[in-house]
């Protein structure tokens, strides 16, 4: 008996759970088209997954089979009971539009005679049906937050857009350029449309009210294109010339571009001294994600405890540097949130203000480089023995309102070599560990911390910071971009990374610099502006060959993705056994990390009840307590090994699967040099 035998004589029976089932099946293996618009009605009709019912229907018509009762059961089961919302929000946006001064057609078509018909599926997203081709578009989320083009590419004139359909993108442009009045010159954003019909369809799907108080924008209809830009004081006597230019608000700062953190030593600094001095950028170094908490939760607690006072605020804020128009902003602001505090903090820093365009078209955005020491993850397997990631650094991350508090995110993430950041990294926690303990030894530096060199090849292949939860807010407009590509083609790569975060590609993108200083030695060791030497050092004092390919293995998939050679790593398949042999290879590692941590067991009092050992028999217990941290590192890698070897699978919290972030791509004819393998 096959699944639409099954079905039906479930369905019979009144088995309406298991038929459900059933017809699921038989829309997984339809025999038929009707057996296929069977199942989806069935499911349809009887409280299933209402998503099956329409992806299957959607997906008949699409392949021209019984299009007509395909059609018929969408429009009375999606369309019809929602057409009600959408011919109000339509006529709404109508009686809106005839009264905004800038739109120059008028004649708005009645809702019977929209070209585009809009299915609803879910909260979201809708389906356009184009009536007269009888046909489905693309599913479209009209408040997906993605800026999908370089709006802001060219800044010499005003903003010009074609076919802005997405309500996101409108308020984005709405947001972020800056009004005519405020930089003393005509900084309209003209929206252009060339089909006057389906630009009064998809009014049934945006909200304009919000777009039109300001009176920013001028829509140019067709032909209307010509009239671009057009010349406000002879037109209508407005001549923004008589402006003063005003310095940029609070209120103005809605977008971050957040450069991750991907694991240490990934050319983070050299991104930094790329967008370093960009005329529309409030960019700040790397700045630990800890000491920004501090000052913002600083500054609340001050502004709270001055009660209300406005005096008082004020001359805080005075003590702290702040500007006289960020003052009276945040004394304006009932309760400043984190961002609000946060933008605050970015506008009073003379450093990183210094080298904004005063008359910019476009408010500056907040350019963040949270920092942090180390980013660790750990391994998960849940009841359904799925593989789910955890990092305490990244929860706290994304969970942080000073990011929540944006309206805008771009988010970019550097990547480097991975044993190649490895070796990097490696060195550097060994060279802190032993400046740490001198600086013991001679009584400079106090405290309970010490630094060690942890188990960094488990910590590696462990980070996957490069896979997204494509339900989390903070990634849904990210890109990954390649160290090695932004040393060997500059130009291609920082020409499409200013693209995706809808910046010009500017003067001082072409140039390295630190506050404005060229070619800045941000950090001992790094290597200055453009040098390729860092792509090619293999740090052979702090890895090996068997830590190296258990990396490159355990890492293949991003190898893949992003376009790197194994260069430890044969290809072949790798047992149990081999990896194994891998981590008892581990003899680099496992030097530095011995030798650090020896220093904390060295200091360690070992006691017998309230009787301290001492001489050969406490230095006996504690070169037993190292064996045993160090025994503990290699019984963990093996559980990591056995996980892992299972499949390079992961999921978020909810058990939804992570994707690869999207890799910047690049225009061949910009490239200068091969593409780095």
């Amino acid at each position: 008996m096959n699944a639409i035998d099954i079905a039906r004589q479930l369905a019979a029976l009144g088995e309406t759970e298991g038929a459900i089932k059933a017809y699921g099946l038989v829309l997984h293996q339809p025999q038929s088209a009707e057996e296929e618009l069977e199942g989806a009605l069935y499911i349809l009709q009887n409280g299933g997954d209402y998503k099956v019912s329409y992806s299957a229907l959607i997906n008949l018509h699409r392949r021209g089979l019984l299009q007509e009762e395909c059609l018929s059961i969408l429009t009375q089961a999606f369309y019809e009971p929602n057409v009600k919302l959408l011919k109000t929000r339509y006529q709404n946006n109508c009686k809106l539009l005839a009264k905004y001064p800038y739109l120059f057609h008028k004649d708005f078509l009645d809702f019977e005679f929209l070209p585009l018909r809009f299915y609803p599926y879910d909260d979201n997203r809708f389906l356009p049906f184009d009536v007269g081709e009888g046909r489905f578009g693309e599913y479209i989320d009209f408040k997906l937050p993605r800026v999908t083009r370089n709006f802001f590419k060219d800044l010499d004139k005003p903003i010009l857009a074609e076919n802005v359909f997405s309500q996101y993108e409108l308020e984005y442009l709405h947001d972020n350029v800056r009004k005519s009045e405020y930089i003393g010159r005509e900084n309209h954003i003209y929206l252009h449309y060339p089909d006057w019909p389906t630009f009064c369809a998809y009014l049934q799907c945006l909200n304009m009210r919000p777009l039109l108080e300001s009176e920013k924008i001028v829509f140019l209809i067709g032909d209307e294109i010509g009239q671009y830009p057009i010349d406000f004081k002879e037109r209508y006597g407005i001549d923004y010339s008589q402006n003063p230019v005003k310095p940029v608000g609070l209120g103005e700062i809605n977008k971050i571009i957040w450069h991750t953190q991907l694991s240490t030593h990934n050319g983070g600094d050299f991104f930094n001294e790329i967008f370093d001095a960009h005329p529309n950028l409030l960019p700040l170094p790397s700045i630990m994600m800890d000491n920004v908490e501090e000052s913002v939760a600083n500054w609340k607690e001050a502004l709270n405890n001055a009660k209300g006072s406005r005096e008082a605020k004020q001359e805080f804020l005075r003590r702290k540097g702040a500007n006289t128009w960020v003052i009276q902003e945040l004394c304006n602001i009932q309760e400043p949130s984190d961002k609000d505090i946060f933008a605050a903090i970015y506008l009073s820093n003379k450093t990183i203000t210094k080298f904004l365009d005063p008359t910019a078209r476009i408010a500056p955005a907040v350019f963040f480089q949270p920092h942090f020491s180390n980013i660790v993850y750990d391994l998960k397997v849940d009841q359904k023995d799925r593989t789910a990631l955890h990092s305490e650094v990244y929860e706290k991350t994304v969970s942080s309102p000073i990011f929540r508090g944006f309206k805008y995110i771009k988010t970019f993430t550097p990547m480097r070599r991975f044993t190649t950041s490895h070796g990097a990294t490696v060195k550097f926690m060994y060279n802190s560990a032993l400046e740490g303990a001198e600086k013991r030894k001679k009584g400079e530096e106090k405290g309970n911390a010490v630094a060690v060199v942890p188990d960094a090849v488990t910590q590696r292949v462990l980070n996957r910071s490069f896979m997204i939860d494509w339900q989390d807010r903070l990634y849904t407009d990210s890109v990954l971009v390649r160290f090695e590509d932004g040393k060997l083609n500059p130009k291609a790569t920082f020409t499409a990374l200013a693209a995706f975060l809808d910046l010009p590609y500017t003067e001082s993108m072409t140039y390295c610099s630190l506050n404005g200083e060229l070619d800045p030695e941000s950090l001992a060791g790094n290597d200055l502006g453009f040098s390729t030497a860092a792509l090619y050092r293999t740090y052979d004092d702090y890895t090996n060959d068997a830590e190296r390919a258990y990396i490159e293995y355990f890492l293949r998939d991003a190898y893949e993705y992003y376009g790197y050679d194994f260069k430890y790593y044969d290809g072949r398949p790798v047992t149990v056994e081999q990896a194994k042999e891998w981590t008892e290879g581990f003899t680099t590692i496992d030097h530095y990390i011995r030798e650090t941590w020896r220093y904390i067991y060295e200091n360690a009092a070992v006691s017998v009840g309230e009787k301290r050992l001492d001489g050969q028999a406490e230095q006996k217990v504690q070169e037993q307590l190292l064996e045993q941290q160090i025994q503990a590192f290699h019984k963990n890698r093996e559980r990591n090994s056995e996980i892992l070897l299972r499949g390079l699978k992961f999921v978020n919290r909810h058990g939804q699967p992570l994707h690869m972030m999207p890799r910047l791509k690049l225009d061949p004819a910009l490239l200068e040099q091969p593409l780095y393998h």
